[in-house]
């Protein structure tokens, strides 16, 4: 069969490719440029845990090396402490990382891969479908033809294949703009990041804005400026007032010495494509939205677009098409972006309007900083990972299925887990291989070796309705899992969402919930037929 063909590779094509690869399907990712990234220390990207993780998983490349997990994390309005975070167990730190040194991460596992072909110079000119596949065409000195059984744009914000297939990209243009500054130079708050709104060195009033500090390695910070709307010159003169006047306010004396490294100006916009998928064609990542304002990060959601698409079309490919598991992938993924849009749009009068009244309310400067916080940690409807709650490969309701702390469509939580083969692994290292999770919580199992309890009490029944699934699973030991009471079965997604939690092994029940997942009879065909019946 045909590869599928990746057109960009950014970030996320990269991640697409890769992820792909682990469930042994061939790739063709078309680049148009030649292969290697600018070092653009101005250009970072902060990760949550559950995206950090996937890219860890499929590069091989612990990225706290490479990258910033951020100690802690201060709020401050104008001379005022309004929240102070350390990061640990209970609260994961964000990762921020450069992006060229991302990408290279990612090109460098790429370049040992078999499945996966990168083509530099290929700019793409024309895409064609029929039935069996899609054909492609790239210009210039290595124009040729391409052949593949789906193609999926992750051709970024000006995305060529979503203009050939007359896609529409509705959305608002310039909501934020930020000054950016890349330097080394050493502030009071070591590895932690900080938001400090009005600061008392701005005078009031639109100007006064806000600024981000958040660390790199190697004693570099990127700092941004919240810039007043309009579309003013951003000049050299005008960065350097900026870097002065900001470092010497954190310090509380002259400006401190530093090394300016990079400058840039970033603009964000808010864009939703109409479709994420047009017959064989996808979108992922900015090729499909673009988000970013009040410190979300876009990158995050087209990582997870990958991370969604890459299980089905594996599976697609493998076993042939199934629509309705392809179609999930708008479904779930566009819902998610949208939900994470509409927060922002609700959200940006409050904070960004200039004031008035409701800046003197009781409380007000407190619940503003909650908002901001969402978004630059991960939280809340601005930040928070995307759940499936609402999918149409939702099972349909199982009289065995009971709650954990979990919910059904959400990110499963990383616990320790036996594998088939008796080591003791993480749930996140077994993710992203194409077959499904089924975890018993078994408390006790692991001060036991595996020979001693594989074949007792309730693991034979399990095993046999694990064998006997409509997709192939891997059955996994846990000794606890948060909220899960002992003989709790759950069944996890490739991608690491929880499908559904059973009490004890119901075989019946078990196959439906894999057979919903996989795009067979979902929820609300099932309340259907049972209605009709």
């Amino acid at each position: 069969m045909d590869p599928v063909i990746i057109v960009g590779a950014g970030p996320v094509g990269l991640t697409l490719a890769l992820a792909l690869a682990r469930q042994e399907v061939p790739s063709v990712v078309l680049d148009e440029g030649p292969g290697k990234d600018e070092p653009r220390l101005a250009r970072s990207v902060v990760l949550r845990e559950d995206t950090a993780a996937l890219v860890e998983r499929l590069t091989g490349v612990p990225l706290a090396e490479v990258g910033v997990r951020w100690a802690g994390w201060r709020s401050l309005r104008r001379k005022q402490v309004m929240t102070e975070i350390t990061f640990g167990d209970t609260e994961p730190a964000p990762l921020h990382i450069a992006q060229h040194v991302l990408t290279g991460a990612l090109r460098a596992a790429l370049a040992g891969e078999r499945l996966v072909k990168v083509a530099v110079d290929s700019r793409l000119d024309t895409v064609e479908q029929e039935p069996s596949g899609v054909t492609a065409h790239t210009r210039g000195a290595k124009g040729m033809w391409w052949r593949g059984s789906y193609l999926v744009g992750c051709d970024g914000p000006r995305s060529t294949v979503r203009k050939l297939q007359d896609i529409r990209f509705p959305g608002r243009t310039a909501v934020e703009r930020h000054a950016v500054a890349a330097l080394r130079t050493e502030l009071p708050w070591a590895d932690q990041a900080l938001l400090h709104r009005m600061p008392p060195w701005r005078t009031s009033g639109p100007s006064a804005g806000e600024v981000t500090g958040r660390p790199l390695p190697d004693g570099i910070w990127r700092l941004d400026w919240l810039l007043p709307p309009g579309k003013d010159l951003v000049t050299p003169e005008l960065l350097v007032a900026r870097v002065r006047e900001t470092l010497a306010g954190w310090t509380g004396s002259s400006t401190p010495p530093y090394e300016l490294l990079d400058t840039g100006v970033h603009t964000v916009h808010h864009r939703l494509a109409r479709r994420w998928r047009a017959g064989r064609v996808f979108l992922a990542g900015d090729a499909a939205h673009l988000l970013g304002a009040l410190g979300t990060q876009g990158l995050d959601e087209g990582l997870s677009d990958a991370d969604n698409l890459a299980w089905k079309l594996a599976l697609a490919w493998h076993h042939g098409p199934h629509e309705a598991l392809l179609d999930s992938y708008q479904a779930e993924r566009r819902a998610v972006v949208a939900a994470r849009l509409r927060a922002a749009d609700q959200v940006l009068p409050l904070l960004r309007g200039g004031g008035g009244l409701r800046a003197y309310v009781p409380g007000a400067a407190r619940g503003h900083d909650a908002l901001l916080l969402d978004g630059h940690l991960g939280r809340g409807p601005l930040g928070e990972p995307g759940a499936y709650a609402d999918s149409p490969l939702a099972p349909p309701h199982l009289d065995a299925e009971v709650p954990v702390d979990t919910p059904p469509g959400a990110q499963v939580a990383d616990v320790r887990v036996t594998a088939e083969d008796g080591s003791f692994v993480r749930l996140q290292d077994r993710l992203g291989r194409g077959a499904l999770l089924v975890v018993l919580v078994a408390p006790g199992t692991g001060v036991w070796e595996r020979k001693h309890w594989v074949t007792a009490g309730i693991m034979p029944r399990l095993a046999a309705a694990v064998t006997a699934l409509p997709h192939p699973a891997e059955l996994l030991v846990a000794e606890s899992y948060p909220g899960a009471a002992a003989h709790t079965v759950l069944l996890v997604r490739p991608d690491g969402h929880l499908v559904t939690a059973l009490n004890g092994v119901r075989p019946a029940d078990l196959y439906a919930a894999a057979e919903a997942t996989l795009g067979g009879p979902t929820r609300a065909e099932a309340t259907a037929g049972s209605v009709s019946t």
